[in-house]
């Protein structure tokens, strides 16, 4: 394979990924991944599957991915919270208005919330004591405020309770947004913690799933908190969000998000993306995942290159969201060939 690096000798640093959440030049090209995927995992540590036995020993395994592919951190779901547990996750495709749990008032009284303080977070522990030198962590969210009020609400009926009943859909995000804040001032403060990525997809690929008015009602004010959280512990606050979401950019700025994932070719490239925003946010990935999937390996290398080039501060190299298993291994190689 041309472009493979599984040999290269790279020593994790996560101080270079300081750097780029700071604005600021890394010492080395940093790259940086939401998750890649088993398969994945598997053929960078050269074995035909993952070998584990609970979770702490599958995330150990990924661990030692992302060192051998060059991460300077690892990103962990820090426990086991999930809100709708009607929420069928094993698929990976689901309609927006599956598995409602809360129709209206009565199933709102009714509902059982999870308490964040209730929950094991121990895998952090585990992970922490055995990291590889110059690697932290990166906790990221059970979902976010968006997608856990529509897994509880459903998307349909979501839009027309915004009308209908107001006060509901109020209560319903002050108890998912006071649940997630509460998770993040519990993974925030850890010593072998380095960032905090609050992933919460808020968009389709032309606008937001909710207009701007209902956005900064609803949304933004928990998201503020949030960043207010992950801020007060000394941690910069990464937001994953897929979608179209130039008109809330002032926004996101403005909460004090330190650096913004997940970019489309089909919305705006990241080349395009980063000189607009490269002053008040830093930027990471962007390669885009259908270009990833569907060039070749050296036009893949070519771009991420040239990305890496023309970005010279405040960016991270990856791609535009996360890398799942029908992503080529040789592409994936190619593009993050481009940080060595």
């Amino acid at each position: 394979m041309k472009y493979d690096i599984r040999e290269k000798s790279r020593e994790p640093d996560y101080r270079n990924f300081l750097k780029v959440l700071s604005g600021e030049a890394p010492s080395r090209p940093t790259l940086f991944e939401f998750f890649l995927n088993d398969p994945l995992y598997a053929f960078l540590l050269k074995k035909d599957r993952l070998v584990f036995n609970n979770v702490n020993e599958y995330y150990m395994e990924r661990t030692r991915a992302y060192e051998t592919a060059g991460y300077d951190y690892i990103t962990i779901l820090a426990c086991d919270l999930v809100f709708n547990m009607n929420d069928p996750h094993s698929i990976k495709t689901k309609s927006l208005n599956d598995a409602v749990a809360i129709k209206d008032r009565v199933s709102f009284d009714r509902f059982i919330w999870p308490n964040a303080g209730d929950f094991d977070y121990s895998r952090l522990d585990y992970i922490g004591k055995r990291l590889p030198k110059g690697m932290k962590i990166i906790p990221y969210g059970p979902g976010g405020v968006l997608e856990n009020v529509i897994s509880l609400m459903g998307y349909d009926n979501l839009c027309y309770a915004i009308y209908d009943n107001e006060t509901l859909v109020h209560d319903i995000f002050e108890k998912v947004g006071s649940i997630l804040v509460d998770y993040y001032k519990i993974v925030s403060p850890r010593d072998d913690v380095v960032a905090i990525i609050s992933n919460d997809d808020w968009g389709f690929n032309t606008q937001p799933m909710m207009s701007l008015e209902d956005m900064k009602k609803f949304v933004i004010p928990w998201h503020r908190k949030i960043v207010e959280a992950i801020h007060e512990a000394g941690k910069p606050a990464i937001l994953h969000s897929c979608g179209n979401l130039e008109h809330l950019m002032d926004d996101i700025i403005s909460v004090g998000y330190d650096a913004k994932h997940s970019y489309e070719d089909n919305i705006m490239p990241v080349e395009k993306f980063y000189p607009l925003y490269k002053d008040r946010i830093s930027i990471l990935g962007g390669i885009d995942l259908d270009f990833v999937c569907r060039a070749t390996p050296d036009e893949v290398y070519k771009r991420s290159m040239e990305m890496v080039m023309s970005a010279e501060r405040g960016y991270a190299l990856g791609s535009g969201n996360s890398i799942p298993e029908y992503v080529p291994f040789e592409n994936y190689m190619a593009m993050i060939a481009a940080a060595y």
